[in-house]
């Protein structure tokens, strides 16, 4: 609701009118510093970026030669405040614009620019609005640039951006992988008229074809035809409506398919050409539809012949005339299947509405360097494609009426594939989608939401001194709650629906409410535990025969891999037992032969000669890392292979750290030769993965891992865990040897495998020829 005559309050104004708190869409306003706008037709769309401050979990290794001799833990653990950088992207209806500007004036604090890009047929409509209500130059951008720069970002930044649209599948939205070099393609831009652009490199494109009939010609005639003038309702017509009521078919004229030119009796022969042969009042929705589909085939055919011209597979779809409506999709997506007889897919984006806004805030910001870095959604503060989550606007599929968001944070490390994977661009991290698994779908959604209040409870505990951790607690719950009841009417909502995205969903969570490591306590107790076994299990080990020797390893490593804090079945008998330790962990593994069971080839390899580099991602800390991998480590240095260790950049669950992997190794090379000479020799390499997540995406990892894995000519991949070599991973191919290992912690998963609760994974490969 726009606002008219004076000027009211504008808290009061957006209450009144805005289904959620202005706070809450325009999130950490007061240390914005730049700032776009995109204005369409009907829609506005925002672009700030801003400094978040938040809280990190920080580990220090106490000095136990000098001062802090007397403290009996390995290292401290402390929370401390960071500054990080995110980017914002708000899209609302242009009827909100003045009490939306109204609220940003009244709430920037810090803003650094005095100018706002703007991008943008309205740009120049509310160009005075817009300078007189904050004060800021309006300095308009090319659109077309626009455009193209905020496509080349989302694709780039953003791994399930683009999608295929089949109407009445299950599911409807189908998340392709985005190749690591997306040029060439082809953007056609249907706005008023269609724009097809050809985009080679991230500055060079060039316009080669268009059309004037497009969304302003559907808008036009749809507004003669029907009298209705909201674009919208013309779409919603468009969905009730049957085409074949006023459009002329080939049946209608030949009583049946045209056999020889191989057309079929239902397709169009002539749009509208049955209102000119019968005497009737035709509907509203019927001639919507006919309209639709005529303006649609006429995009489609185009689109189809300019790809196959210049020699393009991915054609992306986006304008004003899309909009992520699934009537325009499917009328599209039909079009270019049946003008390139499926040699070419209709690709849209999820982010489509963000992209010119995206690219006048990238204009703005050149002497930052945004494509410097890596950029990652943000699933706490993004409101998801088409989005009915209850934050928003409980349980309508519509848009009318509502803010959606997209908030992007930028990443610490440059993120980019891994080189040793067979094919990149063919590369899935994830195992199963659940989008497409309705059981699965249910049940890993169901047990999330049980596990819940157990994940809340294990935060406070981690913040015992904080008065406000319950209070903190409890809105996380309802947050990440919320974002549940969406996933289950919209699975598609933030991309492929996985485990790894709900695992990853959650953790966005709880770093928005402040809770950065919820098992710091946990890990730092299983570290000091295990550290003092190391030299017994070192012993052990060093006293039996080659064979039994490396039996016991990979024994050693599964047992490890059993301290999963993430997996229910575990934590209740860690919480329950105290005694649980490394010995009862072996004799729950599954006797041989194991689920899958690949062991006796492993070994085979292993009287060959010794690997030249061993790339190992690392699981859980504690006993997973301190009794389980050093030994396997331990054991690769001394056959003459090289060791880089892999591990988070930042925590999740119990998962082991960067930072604490630093000061578990120097324990454990204090009291072992071994390691102590090769991470003087620098054969032992510690490394950062650039994640986060109790999975492992091989397509986004620190760009200084991936330059060391060629420098050091690695020749064989180690991954363990359920989260890294099952949930994701299991299919992965490489160029060089692998071996996936886990033991099985949830007994629905280890069901479905046809297996049983700590059944095996031992999964040795080598490349396909």
């Amino acid at each position: 609701m726009a606002a008219s005559g004076g000027r009211a309050r504008s808290g009061e104004s957006m209450d009144k009118s805005i289904t959620l708190p202005p706070d809450e869409i325009f999130r950490n306003l007061e240390n914005a510093k730049r700032f776009a706008i995109d204005i369409g037709g009907s829609l506005t769309k925002l672009a700030y970026y801003s400094t978040v401050q938040h809280k990190v979990a920080k580990v220090r290794s106490f000095d136990h030669t000098g001062k802090d001799s007397d403290h009996e833990q390995l290292y401290e653990i402390s929370v401390q405040e960071e500054i990080t950088a995110r980017l914002h992207f708000i899209k609302f209806e242009n009827a909100y614009i003045e009490i939306c500007l109204d609220f940003i004036k009244d709430h920037l604090v810090n803003t650094e620019t005095k100018v706002i890009k703007a991008t943008g047929g309205g740009a120049y409509k509310f160009k005075d609005l817009i300078e007189k209500k904050l004060g800021l130059k309006v300095d308009k951008e090319d659109e077309m640039t626009c455009l193209i720069k905020g496509c080349n970002f989302v694709l780039k930044n953003i791994p399930h951006e683009a999608f295929v649209y089949v109407k009445h599948a299950d599911p409807e939205f189908r998340f392709q992988t985005t190749h690591p070099n997306i040029f060439p393609y082809l953007l056609v831009n249907i706005g008023s008229g269609v724009s097809i652009v050809k985009v080679e490199a991230e500055d060079k494109f060039e316009r080669i074809g268009g059309s004037s009939i497009g969304g302003g010609t559907f808008w036009g005639l749809g507004a003669l035809l029907t009298k209705t003038k909201r674009f919208d309702e013309l779409l919603q017509l468009a969905a009730k409506g049957h085409h074949t009521n006023v459009d002329m078919l080939v049946k209608d004229i030949y009583g049946g398919a045209y056999q020889i030119l191989g057309l079929t009796g239902n397709l169009i022969a002539s749009s509208f050409g049955k209102s000119a042969t019968i005497d009737k009042d035709f509907s509203k929705e019927d001639m919507a539809k006919s309209l639709l589909h005529m303006i649609s085939n006429d995009i489609g055919q185009l689109a189809c012949l300019y790809a196959k011209q210049h020699n393009l597979s991915q054609v992306y779809f986006g304008g004003f005339f899309i909009r992520g409506h699934p009537v325009t999709m499917h009328t599209i997506s039909y079009s270019i299947n049946f003008f390139s007889k499926g040699e070419v897919q209709a690709l849209f984006l999820r982010h489509e509405g963000y992209l010119g806004t995206i690219g006048a805030f990238l204009k703005g910001a050149e002497q930052d360097n945004p494509n410097m870095y890596s950029w990652g959604e943000n699933y706490a503060g993004s409101s998801g494609l088409m989005s009915t989550s209850p934050d928003i606007y409980p349980m309508q599929r519509t848009r009318s009426g509502t803010f959606d968001m997209l908030e992007m944070d930028r990443l610490e490390r440059q993120l980019v594939n891994l080189p040793l994977l067979f094919d990149s661009s063919s590369y899935v991290p994830d195992t199963v989608d659940l989008a497409e698994d309705a059981m699965a779908r249910e049940y890993w959604l169901s047990c999330f939401e049980e596990a819940l209040e157990g994940v809340a409870k294990r935060a406070v505990a981690s913040q015992p001194d904080a008065n406000d951790a319950t209070d903190r607690a409890y809105k996380f719950q309802q947050k990440y709650l919320n974002k549940l009841r969406t996933l289950r009417l919209q699975p598609f909502a933030y991309g492929s629906l996985t485990v790894r995205s709900l695992l990853d969903t959650r953790e966005h969570c709880l770093n928005e409410f402040n809770f950065p490591d919820p098992y710091s306590k946990v890990k730092q107790k299983e570290n000091d535990i295990a550290l003092k076994c190391f030299q017994r299990v070192i012993k052990s080990l060093d006293a039996l025969g080659w064979e039994e020797k490396q039996f016991a390893l990979v024994k050693g490593l599964l047992a490890g891999n059993v301290f999963d804090w993430g997996a229910k079945a575990v934590s209740e008998v860690l919480e329950s037992n105290s005694e649980f330790g490394f010995e009862e962990a072996k004799e729950k593994l599954q006797a041989r032969p194991w689920l899958v069971d690949t062991y006796d080839n492993w070994i085979e390899r292993l009287r060959g000669p010794p690997h030249k580099c061993a790339l190992i991602f690392v699981d859980n800390s504690g006993i997973d890392i301190i009794l389980g991998i050093f030994p396997f480590v331990r054991e690769l240095l001394a056959r003459g292979t090289e060791v880089i260790l892999a591990c988070n950049s930042g925590p999740a669950l119990n998962d082991v750290t960067y930072n604490e992997s630093l000061i578990v190794t120097e324990c454990i090379a204090a009291m072992d030769t071994t390691i102590q000479s090769a991470l003087q020799d620098e054969r032992l390499i510690l490394v950062q993965t650039g994640s986060s997540s109790p999975c492992l995406d091989l397509s986004r990892l620190d760009k200084g891992l991936t330059m060391l894995v060629k420098e050091r000519n690695t020749d064989l991949v180690i991954i363990e865990g359920m989260g890294r070599a099952i949930h994701t991973n299991y299919y992965a191919s490489f160029q060089c040897e692998s071996l996936k290992l886990a033991v099985i912690k949830n007994s629905w998963l280890a069901e479905r495998l046809r297996g049983k609760i700590f059944s095996v994974v031992f999964k040795y490969e080598t490349p396909s020829k």
